[in-house]
């Protein structure tokens, strides 16, 4: 397996469910960082080696993971080319950031003049072309990142650099390669010095490395897997024909919820999602916003209300330090997925979509004033911040979504709604 997109959530969730895989001795991960060679650095010189520490109210339980063979800075694309194009690869999956889907034409420029590319799916492209050179036969691509129907956003994405740099590669990628869409969910927060320190403690052996996740883990997968795949399914991991359902679950209620304590929780003065969740402003916004996402999710199997209840539970892990401010970023792209589909939803049934509404005015109230955000689309909101009412309101808006900034009707809806939360800014000393 290749993977890009080496960080905490990787090693907590794609590595931890290879090594629990009935057939792990058969598999091996080499895994490529995104921005910065640190993590690849650090993993190469424990022999890809690290820890995985399940912390919950009752305890921390230890558990050494080795199914990351391999550490590469992922600015070394020969390595990642050779990878790709050698016939033992059966897959490859990414966690790259919902924002990296959008990047790749940028590439392209970069493919045809014969240089190396400079973000992930331009690099998979380029692996791609080797491997369609090498007759390497058939893999999968797995996308593992928070995108609605992701296996075909990585698809669409791929096929539109390889379309522009080789119509006869793009041709041979449709006919071989399968993008799997998948669901993943693991809440893991960043390690801290504390963490280091308690692994050595208790293990008796230093890790540079190791991630604090909680002990819920989920994984659905859809799509086929030419080449193979690991038995995944024996760590718990989920195989479904339609995937949609179970992507809007998780979409909706989790990863939803968590931008409504993103923004609101700051602007109230907290920094987990645990301290957040204890505040009933909160609470109650997410659980108004659940209602009316609730509404949209069917299938028993779903089983939605068992599901809000775990995820209260999981929420209100004290002991797992899940930071709003890591959270919060790239918001634009992430809200276009848990609050518009939520809110076009509510629109067409004749009711307000007040709940999903407030998520965006949440975050307009949070990015006022905040200088140097990392967003997508940190221009567009500096530009925004410049106009005053509903005017920045409508721009704010727009950068979600042309055609809903022109309905006066919810955009005076998200201004109302976020002067809510105007006055609740921390840095004002103010509370509601």
């Amino acid at each position: 397996m290749v993977h890009l997109g080496l960080g905490a959530f990787h090693r907590s969730h794609q590595a931890w469910y290879t090594q629990h895989a009935g057939d792990a001795g058969e598999w091996g991960i080499v895994s490529f960082t995104g921005r910065r060679p640190d993590a690849a650095d650090v993993l190469a010189a424990q022999d890809g080696l690290f820890t995985v520490v399940e912390r919950s109210d009752a305890g921390d339980s230890f558990e050494l993971v080795g199914s990351i063979v391999e550490a590469v800075d992922g600015a070394n694309v020969r390595r990642l080319v050779d990878l790709v194009a050698a016939a033992q690869t059966a897959l490859v999956t990414l966690t790259i950031t919902e924002a990296a889907y959008g990047l790749g034409a940028a590439d392209v420029p970069l493919l045809l003049s014969g240089q190396e590319p400079a973000t992930p799916l331009g690099r998979l492209v380029l692996g791609l072309a080797a491997r369609k050179d090498a007759d390497a036969g058939p893999l999968a691509v797995v996308s593992c990142d928070n995108l609605s129907d992701n296996g075909n956003v990585a698809k669409d994405a791929v096929l539109g650099i390889a379309q522009d740099v080789d119509a006869g590669l793009a041709a041979w990628i449709e006919s071989n390669v399968s993008f799997v869409s998948t669901s993943v969910d693991r809440i893991t927060p960043r390690t801290t010095a504390e963490d280091l320190a308690l692994v050595s403690g208790k293990c008796g052996y230093r890790d540079d490395a190791p991630v604090v996740t909680e002990p819920f883990r989920n994984w659905v997968l859809s799509g086929d897997f030419p080449a193979g795949r690991p038995r995944w399914e024996d760590a718990g991991a989920v195989f479904v024909d339609d995937i949609e359902p179970y992507e809007n679950r998780k979409l909706w209620l989790l990863n939803g919820a968590h931008s409504i304590l993103a923004y609101a929780g700051q602007l109230r003065g907290h920094a987990t999602v645990a301290e957040a969740l204890a505040d009933h402003v909160c609470l109650q916004a997410v659980e108004e916003f659940w209602d009316e996402a609730a509404r949209h999710l069917s299938g028993a199997d779903l089983r939605v209300p068992e599901y809000r209840a775990a995820l209260l539970e999981r929420f209100g892990n004290s002991r797992i330090a899940h930071h709003l401010a890591q959270i919060a970023l790239d918001a634009s792209t992430k809200l276009r997925m848990r609050a518009l589909p939520v809110l076009r939803a509510e629109r067409a049934a004749g009711r307000s979509g007040e709940a999903a509404a407030r998520m965006i005015a949440v975050w307009s109230a949070f990015v006022a004033g905040q200088p140097g955000l990392q967003d997508p689309q940190a221009a567009g909101v500096a530009a925004a911040n410049q106009l005053t009412g509903g005017e920045r309101t409508a721009a704010l808006v727009a950068l979600l979504d042309a055609r809903l900034a022109g309905d006066r009707e919810v955009v005076e809806m998200i201004h109302e709604l976020s002067q809510e939360f105007d006055l609740l800014d921390t840095r004002a000393g103010l509370r509601h």
